[in-house]
């Protein structure tokens, strides 16, 4: 696949940029406030690069689900101007993504200059399973540009119109955030340094499911935490509560314990949890207590692994090689049920080999518990094309790019 310098000189070219912007926003749609601009930091060093190689620098995004038309609520509007304080220079603003805004904003551009589009996701045509209503779009995007530049990682599993058919209709290369993901997931796949451990949290098994039947015959650890271990216990035959359970997922994580007993790789369930008998919300406090794993009592849901289980989960880590980690452990954003996140947080920070923290949940956790994020091997930015490519799956974004 091509990189930025296959392109050759950019000065005075238009280069469209897909970048993955999509961060979180709090408050009304007229005032929104952007929580984790960890997103817009990763892009940066792509978009100054060109820059400063004298592009005129078209960069695309999206934020959110909007279906296909404008809402207010979703526009980079607040983006730009943080996109702008990073680069330390101003960022052009177009309030369409194809329309009479964005033809001049990108006819205005000098070389070196940056200007992002209002949301892609405002065209239906950006995530249409129709081609010709795709490729339409595709066709309006890339008549804006000379040259398209892959940047966006969180979006290069979906074959979408700023994704993937933009690519086919000019020349195109990857970007520097993109090669270093591929990078880094190749390293996890295809030549892992030993003892390789994988740590998996979050909410639901049926999340996992392809990253876990891929990674037993590779991984020689398997963690598994947050409200996905609850279906593996009741797999076991415990009680779990009113804990978050998968009753469908029961013999698939049968399954899975056999097939790990079989083949040598282990699968360290957490011992004990933190418990409560209420999800926090702002209306009660937290009351939180640690039980056995085994012993969930029937009005209690499980919302952190416990204090033994995070010991456990650290001591497993310290010895590994190569890490990857996707899924908090438990609601970390509740400081009473943090701790077991944090722990396998901290653990990664001493890994001597390859820490990678897969994206989501986990890169969010990271900042929000205050970690630095230069102690990790790798943050990605693409917990779902993370997770895909890890299945072994092809990433239509990736696969467009090959030459």
């Amino acid at each position: 696949m091509s990189d930025l310098s296959s392109l050759g000189d950019l000065r005075g070219k238009r280069v469209l940029v897909r970048s993955d912007l999509n961060v979180p926003l709090e408050g009304d749609a007229d005032q929104q406030r952007i929580t984790d601009d960890g997103r817009i930091r990763a892009s940066v060093p792509t978009i100054r690069s060109l820059a400063e190689a004298g592009a005129r620098v078209v960069v695309t995004a999206h934020l959110g689900r909007p279906k296909g038309a404008p809402e207010q609520r979703y526009s980079l509007a607040p983006v730009s101007e943080r996109l702008g304080e990073l680069l330390g220079a101003d960022v052009a603003f177009a309030t369409d993504t194809v329309g009479e805004s964005a033809r001049s904003t990108v006819a205005g551009l000098e070389d070196g200059e940056v200007a992002l589009l209002e949301n892609v996701r405002f065209n239906a045509g950006e995530t249409s399973k129709d081609d010709a209503e795709r490729r339409e779009f595709a066709e309006r995007l890339a008549g804006l540009a000379d040259a398209f530049v892959s940047d966006g990682f969180g979006v290069v599993h979906r074959k979408q119109a700023s994704v993937y058919d933009v690519a086919q209709l000019l020349p195109h290369a990857m970007g520097d955030l993109v090669a270093t993901e591929i990078d880094v997931l190749r390293r996890l796949t295809d030549t892992p340094e030993r003892p390789y451990v994988v740590v998996l949290g979050g909410s639901k098994v049926s999340d996992k499911l392809g990253v876990i039947d891929n990674l037993l015959g590779k991984a020689d650890k398997l963690l598994i935490g947050g409200g996905m271990v609850f279906t593996f216990l009741a797999a076991q035959g415990h009680e779990v509560g009113r804990s978050l359970l998968e009753q469908d997922q029961l013999d698939t994580c049968r399954e899975y314990l056999a097939r790990a007993a079989e083949s040598g790789v282990e699968i360290l369930l957490p011992g004990d949890i933190v418990v409560d008998t209420t999800f926090p919300t702002g209306e009660a406090t937290p009351q939180p207590r640690v039980v056995a794993a085994t012993a969930i009592p029937a009005d209690c849901l499980g919302l952190d692994i416990g204090p033994a289980s995070a010991a456990d989960f650290a001591a497993a880590l310290s010895g590994a090689r190569t890490v990857f980690w996707n899924g908090p452990m438990g609601v970390f954003e509740v400081a009473e049920f943090s701790d077991g996140t944090r722990a396998v947080a901290q653990a990664l920070t001493e890994v001597e080999g390859l820490s990678v923290v897969g994206g989501g949940d986990s890169a969010a956790a990271v900042r929000t518990l205050g970690f630095d994020e230069s102690a990790f091997g790798h943050i990605s930015t693409g917990g779902g094309a993370s997770l895909e490519y890890l299945e072994g799956k092809t990433l239509p974004g990736i696969d467009v790019l090959e030459d």
